[in-house]
């Protein structure tokens, strides 16, 4: 089951950044779910990304959830971010951001 439809995700990588956003239209259940996701991830594996939301009340694809690796030498971001990506049944990413 995949939730691309529900919840979008966009990955960047740069040399030592590493990013994630989830964007959804506008849910306090889907939001919350991807909170929990997040924060389960961060236990399982000890990693402690920036983690910050955008939400607009006026356009829905700007609500999103952000999860950040800032100085990421090793690339060990990955781990987290793929959890998490599993955690909410997302199979795929979207290009060009």
């Amino acid at each position: 089951m995949s939730r691309c439809d529900e919840i979008r995700a966009h990955i960047r990588m740069e040399e030592r950044y590493q990013g994630l956003s989830l964007v959804f239209a506008h849910n306090d259940a889907i939001k919350q779910e991807i909170l929990d996701a997040i924060e389960e991830a961060k236990k399982e594996t000890g990693l402690k990304p920036f983690i910050f939301e955008k939400i607009s009340n006026d356009r829905k694809e700007l609500h999103a959830i952000y999860i950040e690796f800032r100085d990421d030498i090793h690339r060990e971001g990955g781990e987290l971010l793929t959890k998490v990506l599993k955690k909410l049944h997302i199979d795929k990413c979207e290009k060009d951001i």
